[in-house]
Parts: structure tokens; sequence; C-alpha cells
């Protein structure tokens, strides 16, 4: 009997190398570096508007993130119940980005970034000393407010922080943002929540554009606007590094099918992307060679 079991491990040992293992070798899934952080998936998800903790915690294992966005502020952490978000965050498997959602001046955002590194620091998890700036202007649109943006963005640089700044799909102030030391712009597809997807393709291309000139591997993410799984994919068609979002899960009919969604199409997007896409044509080209066709063509 031993010699029979030790024959079928080696048989089965054998077949480890057919088994397309979590899919890890397709091509076009290679993993997004921003500066000294590497993550495995491309879509990072935030964790507020959840009806709960336990369907944010559903929602994120099903996106397949390795990053999570999460607002610092103390009262915000706890909810009604006194039960802490980060008690259902896996933080072996999160990088945590803080973010300085809510602030409407530089000073503010600052303020909150330093409490995000003290939080992380406590907790030992690798997203100390990197923070996803937002400076925004007003209550109503929830735009960033670029001057504002750039003074916390060089701040916080100097404080020895790798900034992920939100800022509007305006490229020049995408630029200005990154001349200010930005580790990564984060131009808006639409308005935060709005559901709009991405309202001016050809900005974020400008942004694409102008960000990554002389610098093909400046990581330029998507976010804030997403509605459905087709922005995701569009977004990343565009030539996006990656995408964040939050409301487009957290508030849909079933937010755990959902960010399986979204997986699955920031995964198609980037292949998409990575293959390269045939031209738009005005006219039709047939699959087939006309040789031999036994019908009349119109105009030959």
């Amino acid at each position: 009997m031993h010699g029979e079991s030790s024959g079928l491990l080696h048989f089965l040992l054998s077949l480890v190398r057919f088994i397309p293992w979590g899919m890890k070798q397709e091509p076009g899934l290679e993993t997004l570096t921003i500066r000294s952080r590497t993550l495995k998936s491309r879509l990072i998800t935030g964790t507020g508007k959840y009806a709960n903790y336990d369907l944010m915690r559903d929602a994120l294992d099903a996106s397949g993130c390795s990053a999570v966005t999460v607002a610092v502020r103390r009262e915000r952490l706890y909810n009604a119940q006194g039960k802490s978000l980060l008690e259902f965050l896996d933080l072996d498997r999160y990088t945590i980005l803080p973010n300085t959602a809510g602030c409407f001046s530089a000073e503010d955002a600052v303020r909150v970034a330093r409490l995000g590194r003290e939080i992380l620091e406590q907790l030992g998890n690798p997203g100390q000393n990197w923070v996803k700036v937002e400076v925004l202007g007003d209550k109503k649109t929830l735009l960033p407010d670029p001057s504002g943006t750039i003074e916390a963005t060089r701040e916080l640089v100097k404080d020895g922080f790798e900034v992920l700044a939100y800022s509007s799909d305006d490229p020049i102030a995408a630029v200005r943002i990154k001349e200010a030391g930005a580790t990564s712009v984060m131009p808006a597809g639409s308005p935060i929540g709005s559901g709009q997807g991405i309202l001016n393709r050809n900005n974020i291309l400008l942004c694409l554009e102008l960000l990554k000139q002389g610098d093909p591997t400046y990581p330029v993410i998507v976010d804030a606007g997403v509605g459905a799984a087709s922005d995701v994919a569009q977004a990343m068609e565009l030539g996006a590094d990656g995408v964040l979002l939050n409301t487009a899960i957290a508030h849909a009919k079933d937010p755990v099918m959902m960010a399986h969604a979204m997986r699955h199409a920031c995964i198609a997007g980037r292949q998409s992307y990575v293959a390269g896409r045939i031209p738009k044509r005005l006219y039709a080209s047939a699959s087939s060679p006309w040789e031999g066709v036994i019908s009349y063509i119109p105009g030959e």
C-alpha cells in the first residue's frame, strides 16, 4: 500500500505544472507598482457606505483587491454599535490606503494624513506613510480644490509621505500635482458617488499622455464616478493603471456580485488595452476573402 500511495503522490505532483493556479500567468495581469508598494490587483476599493461591516468584508473579498482606502478620522472608524471597521479587515491581506475624505483645506488634509500614519504604525500595516489626498472645493460637487491639493501634496511629501492625489480630469492641474511631488495622480471620471462613469474620455487620455510623458511607468489611477463594470473596463482600456471605486459596489443591489463584476472588468479592460484594439473604420472590413464567392457583388 505504501508503494501505491507513493506512486499516486508522484502522479499528482506531475500534474501540478498543468494547473492554471488563480490564472496568475495570464498576459496583461502584471502587478501594479506604486513607488515602494506592489499591488497584486489593479482595483482599489473603498470601505465606506456599506450597510454593515460583514457585507463590506464579503464585498472586498469578492473584488480581489489587495489595497483598500479608509477614512481615518477617529470618529469614522467605529459604527453605532461601537465596532471598529479595522476589526473586519484582514490586515495581513490588505494594504490600507488612508484617505483625507471630508477635508476642505490643505491644513486639515495634512493633519488627517498624519493621524492615519499614527494609526497604521500602531497596527504595523504597510500602508503607513502613504495617503490618498483629497482636498475638496465644496460639499455639493465634491470636486477637488486644485491649489489646496497642491499645497497639501507638497507639505506631505516633505514629511515623507507617498501621496496619491485625487484630481479633476483637467490635464494641466494633474501635471501640476505631479510636479508637487505626488507619487500618483488620480483623475476623476466624474463627481464622487455620481455613478456617471467617465464623462470626458479625451481629458483622461490627455492626463495619461502628459503624466506619463518621459515617465511611462508613472501610475495614473482613475478615481470616482464609477457606476458599473463597463466604466471600469473603459478606464482600463484607455490605459489607466488602475481604478479606485467605492459607491458603485457598496450601494449596488447586490454588492458582493457587483464586486465580482468590477474585478473581472478591471482584468478584461487591462488585457484589452495591452492586447491593442483594432483601429476604428468608417466602412466595414470583411473577415473572409472575397475570392471564390458565388454571388454577384454590387459595385464590382
